[in-house]
């Protein structure tokens, strides 16, 4: 497929382009919006080129008044390239996705302030001194308030679009819109759930020193089972709309600050698919930061605020999520008038309780999924790759194969987050 002209089915497409920083200064000069946020002669504006991604374009783009962010879909994966075609309309599914959860967390969110689908662009609010979490960590950085704001984001998002907040119409209305986005669901079900259990020819790892658990888990019966019956929850459970991707790489942060970004992936899918990414991430970069330690910080206190963050995330999450559920339960699931008496209130708060129990335990095997792809599969995470010892990143790999494959097997046996907690410390120091 062509990258110079694509026809995008949300709008006339014809005269879609990839953005270029001759292209950009009048395509923002003629948005009245932004040129009320971009001050001065458009050729004065600086332009750079910051996407550093799997799929897309990002500029960002200043003048001295002010600044924006201009997003806009490739048709193509840009990690791999034209060989592998991608189409444009997930830029229409991205802004839908922020459009919800605008509605529920708008500060959690950048805003947006225009959107051209025929040219696949978002254009949204520049986040600054915001930088992305994932080079926050391998910096060994804290960031106090990212527990509790991604527990609000999951929680609020995730409520709000399930069958307890509203009506079953409501809901299968806007399930419409994204079981459209079957292209970005593909790359979620083959490189998270199934190319790391199989030879595909996009996997990569760590050579040699990965090539015998890379076959053990190509090879590992129970294992295989195991992710398979994660990818069918993913494939049939459509509890909520998910974010799709959220990991450390789409939040953005300062300590007082908090931003996700990038719901391209959005879909309705288990709500412990959310949940677990970004437990998976936290876990990532605790496993990494034995091979970011140096001789004047050997990482082992930061290692232990990760899993803090950890802990705190998920009682967070559950705390809230449970909170929503008995003050704004308004949708079709459980009506609310079936528990009026003593006794229904009861049973209704215990399978409640139970229902939490479950979606944990389901975060826990997606967790182990997500962990596994980023180190057998096609994309990795920069907590790893930048640790330039071949041996050393090996080793801290392993420990996290280690862990994802309990996670994913034994999920059923781990019940709290402390108990996931201290599995991880136990794999890292022995």
């Amino acid at each position: 497929m062509s990258s110079a002209k694509v026809v995008n089915r949300f709008a006339g497409g014809e005269h879609y382009a990839p953005l270029s920083e001759i292209i950009i200064r009048p395509f923002l000069e003629a948005i009245p919006r932004i040129r009320s946020l971009l001050t001065g002669p458009p050729h004065r504006w600086t332009v750079r080129e910051v996407g550093d991604g799997n799929l897309n374009l990002v500029f960002i783009v200043k003048s001295q008044g002010g600044g924006v962010c201009v997003k806009q879909a490739l048709p193509y994966v840009r990690l791999v390239g034209e060989s592998w075609p991608l189409p444009l309309d997930r830029a229409h599914f991205e802004h839908e996705a922020l459009k919800s959860e605008t509605a529920v967390v708008p500060d959690l969110v950048p805003e947006i302030y225009h959107f051209d689908a025929g040219l696949a662009v978002i254009v949204m609010e520049l986040l600054e001194p915001h930088i992305i979490l994932r080079k926050g960590l391998i910096r060994g950085q804290r960031y106090p308030k990212l527990a509790g704001d991604i527990a609000r984001f999951a929680a609020e998002t995730l409520f709000s679009t399930s069958d307890l907040a509203v009506t079953a119409r409501t809901k299968k209305e806007h399930m419409a819109i994204f079981c459209l986005n079957t292209e970005l669901c593909r790359i979620t079900e083959d490189l998270v759930f199934t190319d790391p259990y199989r030879v595909a020819e996009l996997n990569r790892w760590t050579k040699p020193q990965l090539d015998d658990i890379a076959a053990k888990f190509r090879n590992d019966a129970e294992l295989k089972v195991a992710v398979q019956e994660l990818k069918w929850m993913f494939l049939s459970r459509a509890e909520a709309l998910l974010h799709g991707d959220l990991h450390t790489g789409s939040i953005m942060v300062t300590p007082d600050e908090t931003r996700v970004i990038d719901p391209e992936f959005a879909v309705y899918g288990p709500i412990g698919f959310d949940v677990g990414a970004f437990m998976a991430n936290l876990l990532l970069a605790y496993f990494a930061q034995a091979g970011h330690a140096t001789p004047g910080d050997d990482r082992k206190a930061f290692q232990g605020w990760i899993l803090e963050t950890l802990e705190a995330f998920w009682t967070g999450f559950e705390r809230r999520f449970l909170a929503l559920w008995r003050t704004k339960n308004r949708g079709d699931a459980f009506t609310t008038g079936l528990f009026t008496d003593a006794a229904g209130t009861q049973a209704l708060e215990a399978y409640r309780t139970a229902t939490l129990a479950r979606i944990f335990q389901d975060s826990v095997g997606f967790a182990g999924a997500k962990m596994a792809r980023r180190i057998l599969g096609l994309a990795h995470v920069e907590d790893l790759e930048s640790i330039t010892d071949p041996d050393r990143r090996a080793a801290c790999e392993l420990r996290a194969l280690d862990l994802a494959r309990t996670l994913m097997v034994n999920r059923a046996g781990i019940t709290s987050v402390h108990q996931l907690r201290t599995a991880a410390e136990a794999i890292r120091t022995g």
